[in-house]
């Protein structure tokens, strides 16, 4: 089989209409490059930044520790979260809730409660773009967008299938509809500081 792989959407909206692979082609593939399916195309993943894995590993310990208190599950890339019989995604961190926990099988299997994208040069157009949408219609419940360049994260919570920003009081971030969920941002930078100076 021939395979065309994409490197980015286009810059302003995402594709319209699906593209000709499903699951079966993307189960088909070999592990390397990796990969996504997004609405029916295949979009080629790009190594990570130290800073980027940084990032990642500290949002994933946090919400693992939650995740082990309350009884559910956080896993980190590279995991695959079938969504759709067109999209299969591999976000930067995946929260399950207790009530979420058996969607863990041979891969996620349906929505998780909340996804994190950390974004690099080579992803940000799928975060903010294609995947925004993706995870909106699939009824992801939180989306968190984090840019370590910046150091801003954008909370979105998911009204009837549109994300909406919930603002952090101060520095402190208090998910409505996942009670146990919280970040302090802070706190999150001091961490990162700590493992990987001078990125500040």
């Amino acid at each position: 089989m021939t395979v065309e792989y994409l490197e980015e959407p286009p810059l302003m909206t995402p594709p319209t209409g699906l593209g000709p692979y499903r699951v079966r082609d993307y189960d088909g593939l070999p592990d390397e490059p990796r990969c996504e399916l997004l609405y029916g195309r295949l979009y080629l993943m790009s190594s990570p930044t130290p800073l980027h894995q940084v990032v990642a590993l500290q949002i994933w310990r946090h919400l693992d520790d939650i995740a082990q208190a309350a009884g559910g599950n956080a896993f980190g890339a590279p995991l695959d979260v079938e969504l759709a019989d067109h999209s299969v995604v591999q976000p930067d961190v995946i929260y399950l809730s207790p009530g979420r926990r058996e969607l863990a099988r041979h891969r996620i299997v349906g929505a998780p409660d909340l996804l994190v994208e950390v974004l690099s040069p080579g992803s940000m157009g799928r975060d903010w773009r294609v995947k925004l949408m993706l995870y909106a219609e699939s009824g992801i419940r939180e989306y968190w967008i984090i840019d370590p360049k910046t150091r801003l994260i954008e909370f979105l919570v998911n009204e009837g299938g549109r994300f909406m920003i919930a603002m952090p009081a101060g520095a402190k971030y208090r998910s409505q509809g996942l009670p146990e969920v919280h970040l302090d941002v802070a706190e999150l930078w001091r961490q990162v500081d700590s493992r990987l100076p001078g990125t500040a």
